[in-house]
């Protein structure tokens, strides 16, 4: 088995220039892949590709604001060109805003479904046609534990997860004959920006902590091990579905 299994393909990751989205670009690095990394932050983008450049595969940074039709169709243009067709695309780029249902403005509730629905739609259009040039193609996106429950305070950001999970699922069956996998991954709470407020309070980080079976935050690695596998040949019987790491809270 060779030691760089993704050699030859190209990744596209959206929300690479941080926690998760760094961590899946990272591992997919280093089993070969060349990476597009894609995000709004130019800065931290670079930072990305700094880490990947120092792997030994080829990366790129690409701004892009995946709630833009116009942004993504020249985004797909902009990898073709540089890469060459994508053979991975993973839809990490997301927003969250905290706040009952009654209380959000409608601008509000559209930044947070078009970040986290309308991104992955846009961007599954423009990269899954890719896929179907070489008849190999993975897709992963990026749920939450809050594809799976509801959560108060949340109702934008659950309705959202919910339907990416819905989304993937459908593409899975469109494409089941293209050689296309569509997988989610539902984390948990994990050691990013996202969470940091929670983290930096020792009371706080202790409640959410207590609903944790494991009793710890997870390691944005985790879920850079758990994208690697999903675009192994190991993982190729896997679409269709949804991967929870969530150190055991939706079980309860």
């Amino acid at each position: 088995m060779s030691d760089k299994p993704l050699k030859g393909k190209i990744a596209v990751v959206t929300g690479a220039s941080r926690g998760l989205g760094r961590a899946m670009a990272l591992s997919l690095a280093h089993d070969g892949a060349a990476i597009a990394c894609v995000g709004r932050d130019e800065d931290k983008l670079l930072e990305s590709k700094d880490l990947i450049d120092e792997v030994g595969v080829d990366a790129d940074t690409f701004i892009c604001d995946v709630r833009s039709e116009i942004e993504v169709e020249q985004l797909e243009k902009k990898v073709k060109e540089r890469f060459g067709p994508a053979h991975i695309l993973i839809n990490n780029a997301g927003t969250a805003i905290r706040k009952n249902l009654i209380d959000f403005s409608l601008d509000e509730w559209n930044t947070v479904l078009e970040t986290n629905l309308t991104g992955v739609f846009l961007c599954s259009r423009a990269f899954v046609p890719h896929m179907k040039t070489h008849q190999w193609g993975r897709v992963i996106n990026m749920t939450s534990i809050m594809a799976n429950v509801g959560s108060a305070g949340r109702s934008a950001y659950c309705a959202s997860k919910h339907g990416v999970l819905a989304i993937t699922k459908s593409l899975a069956l469109e494409h089941a004959s293209d050689g296309i996998n569509v997988v989610a991954i539902s984390p948990g709470f994990y050691t990013t920006d996202l969470t940091a407020p929670f983290r930096s309070d020792p009371g706080k980080s202790k409640e959410l902590l207590s609903n944790v079976p494991l009793n710890r935050w997870g390691d944005p690695k985790q879920i850079g091990e758990i994208a690697r596998f999903l675009c192994s040949d190991a993982a190729s019987f896997i679409t269709g579905t949804d991967i929870l790491s969530d150190g055991g809270w939706v079980a309860q």
